[in-house]
């Protein structure tokens, strides 16, 4: 069994393995998932995917995880840590994606939750974020739920159109309360 990363009483995170591709492929090949990058992934893309978060815990010692579900041990998601780029600047990022049948269950909130505990006492960062386009409502409250306020807005560039995107901050430096 692949090693918890963090837990709660309501899921675990952790590592992928090539054994995750089919549950993986479920919400990066699913179009309703998927709109808020404009497209679903191709196969080859699920497997690059993969292939970009192990290559991140060797190189970082952390990438996006495996949503477990404690009690079913399901997997429903991903959610983690990656650096992302916005402009000149590298941000320590949160990301996630659920699979739809599991959407408004908590478990965005819940995971990222993790994160940001993670981020600040594994990590020892002092800010943590999440980049997310402006039409994602759903993920927009996760984000305002953590205690995250927009600090920039950009556009991101999807097949030659520009998209607008919202960097949400947490400072991590004050103290942090899990929010419910």
């Amino acid at each position: 069994m692949n090693k918890k990363i963090v837990e709660n009483e309501k899921l675990y995170l952790r590592n992928f393995t090539s054994e995750d591709f089919e549950d993986l492929s479920l919400i990066l090949q699913d179009e309703e998932t998927m709109y808020a990058y404009e497209a679903a992934f191709t196969e080859e893309k699920v497997n690059d995917w993969l292939r970009w978060n192990i290559k991140s815990y060797q190189e970082n010692g952390f990438g996006l995880w495996a949503i477990i579900d404690q009690k079913s041990k399901v997997f429903v998601g991903q959610c983690g840590i990656v650096y992302s780029k916005v402009e000149d600047e590298s941000l320590l990022e949160i990301g996630f994606l659920v699979n739809k049948h599991y959407w408004n269950q908590g478990y965005a909130t819940s995971a990222s939750q993790l994160c940001i505990a993670y981020a600040k006492n594994g990590l020892k960062a002092k800010k943590i974020c999440s980049i997310i386009r402006d039409t994602n409502l759903s993920s927009r409250k996760v984000a305002e739920k953590n205690g995250m306020t927009i600090v920039k807005q950009f556009d991101k560039n999807y097949s030659g159109l520009p998209v607008r995107h919202f960097v949400y901050s947490l400072d991590l430096t004050n103290e942090y309360e899990q929010r419910k």
